[in-house]
């Protein structure tokens, strides 16, 4: 069976049951349950006091649970769940589909324009979405929006109008009715029974954002900080930091993980709250917060390499990114340098190239855009010859919108394009499929690391290597890495080596600049 064209996603009612009965937090947004008398939908951590078994239906998805007729447990919020993961138990069709969901709804042009981005018919596309989910494209798409309203309500101080545009809504008015057909309550009335937000600065906003356990978050912090762009990004003490720009706008974000359980905490600075749901939407992605970990280790088990460092290190995520433009030039530079000299690298071009923000102490620049990129004279700041033709032809692929980095890119012609186009090795142009499109199966055969921690040198071997990891490629790859850079770490420290950085006067100036 290709991995990709699975099965309908069935519910085993008897694990179901145990989770609920039990309120599994392992479980928590695989399923939601239907209570028959009250009409309303529940995760598998409701608190509320436990139906009989005769008395509640179970549902594979929020959306098929609203299609029934039932509506959202304002005691458990099951629109602070996980999610369910885009491809667990779906097909590729499917998966691609959702994804294109959380990038932009079904704001252009409907289903019938989803349907003709992902090449299929829009009657074909109900009918997956109805075998694999339980409801059409129009109801998941319509949850997802009202699950964001009802966060946005719960957790910030908005005002209903931008609570209204930033969920989604072309007014109040179909926003009001929107949420009373749905909560049986009106918006106001529901914001008086949240606990009421600590007020920030203006134009900041908190989240919460749920995960299933467990997660390694130092471990994700490690991969970041090792690549981590100075005067773009920043992880410290605990916090991963990053600018941001969206639609001529600029900003920042920063991630910790939140005091409450199975929990993280994003601080969002940025002027327009319509962007909220894009962001958040991109957090998540790039922390692979939605990522059902005890499915994934189910397969791993069975490679005692593997096994090992599972036991050691429960709950590793495959790394993504902001910015998949950011990433894949960061590729190029690493086909050829270690990733400590790329960073040092990608912080130059950052600070030649890219434009000034006040963002933060560390954070002063936003890397520059690919028609800034093509244009450049990256020789200038001792980039090679062929490095720099590279990175302009990825530059210009990306802006003359031949290379995609949608998390719903198909991944084969994306890995394609970056050869064909960006002169990448098929292990950089798989890198980049697995943190910038969130391809799980995504495999670096060919990165040396990964040989190393393997024992291996011949890529055909590592290649039939990985062939028993399938579909989880990338989450391997993430735990061999981590291994690889445990040892190197532990070998230059006894060599009294020094990672090379960027010049913190670099930085000063910088922020300088950005505040004149």
């Amino acid at each position: 069976m290709n991995y990709h064209e699975r099965e309908p996603m069935t519910l085993d009612w008897q694990v179901c049951s145990r989770a609920r009965l039990s309120r599994d937090a392992r479980f928590d947004g695989k399923f939601f349950i239907g209570v028959r008398g009250s009409r309303v939908y529940c995760r598998s951590i409701c608190p509320a006091p436990t139906a009989k078994e005769k008395n509640v239906t179970y549902f594979p998805t929020a959306a098929a649970a609203a299609e029934a007729g039932f509506r959202p447990c304002l005691r458990c919020r099951p629109e602070a769940s996980p999610g369910t993961p885009a491809w667990s138990g779906t097909s590729n069709t499917v998966s691609r589909a959702l994804r294109l969901i959380a990038e932009s709804g079904l704001e252009e042009g409907g289903v019938e324009a989803l349907a003709e981005r992902l090449g299929v018919g829009s009657r074909h596309l109900r009918r997956l979405f109805l075998k694999h989910l339980g409801a059409t494209p129009s109801a998941v798409a319509h949850t997802r929006r009202m699950h964001f309203a009802k966060k946005l309500i719960d957790e910030t101080n908005l005002p209903m109008l931008q609570v209204a545009l930033a969920s989604g809504f072309g007014c109040v008015r179909r926003f009001n009715a929107a949420v009373r057909k749905m909560y049986r309550r009106t918006p106001t009335q529901i914001r008086r029974l949240a606990r009421p937000p600590a007020r920030g600065q203006q134009n900041e906003y908190r989240f919460h954002l749920r995960f299933r356990p467990p997660y390694d978050w130092k471990a994700m912090l490690r991969f970041l900080g090792q690549r981590a762009i100075p005067g773009v990004e920043e992880v410290q003490s605990g916090i991963y930091r990053r600018s941001i720009s969206l639609n001529g706008r600029d900003g920042y974000f920063e991630v910790s993980s939140a005091v409450a359980p199975n929990t993280l905490f994003a601080r969002i600075q940025f002027d327009d709250p319509c962007a909220l749901f894009f962001i958040i939407e991109r957090i998540r992605a790039m922390f692979d917060l939605s990522a059902d970990w005890t499915e994934i280790a189910k397969t791993l088990r069975g490679d005692a390499l593997l096994a090992e460092r599972l036991r050691a290190a429960p709950g590793m995520r495959v790394p993504g990114c902001w910015d998949g433009f950011e990433v894949a030039v960061q590729a190029i530079l690493e086909q050829r340098m270690a990733i400590a000299k790329a960073r040092v690298v990608m912080a130059q071009v950052a600070e030649k190239y890219g434009t000034p923000c006040v963002a933060g102490d560390a954070l002063a620049r936003v890397f520059p855009s690919p028609e800034t990129l093509m244009r450049a004279d990256l020789m200038k700041i001792g980039i090679s010859e062929s490095q720099a033709k590279l990175m302009r032809n990825l530059a210009r692929g990306v802006y003359e919108g031949k290379i995609c980095f949608r998390e719903s890119a198909n991944t084969e012609s994306f890995i394609a394009r970056l050869r064909e186009l960006a002169g990448m090795s098929n292990s950089a142009a798989q890198y980049v499929a697995m943190r910038a499109l969130g391809e799980p199966d995504a495999f670096p055969a060919g990165e040396r690391r990964l040989m190393r921690a393997l024992h291996l040198l011949d890529v055909a071997e590592v290649d039939r290597r990985s062939e028993v990891w399938r579909p989880w490629r990338a989450y391997a790859a993430v735990y061999l890495w981590d291994a690889s850079a445990q040892g190197e770490l532990c070998e230059r420290k006894k060599a009294g080596i020094r990672e090379p950085r960027a010049s913190p006067p670099t930085l000063a100036r910088n922020r300088s600049r950005a505040t004149a």
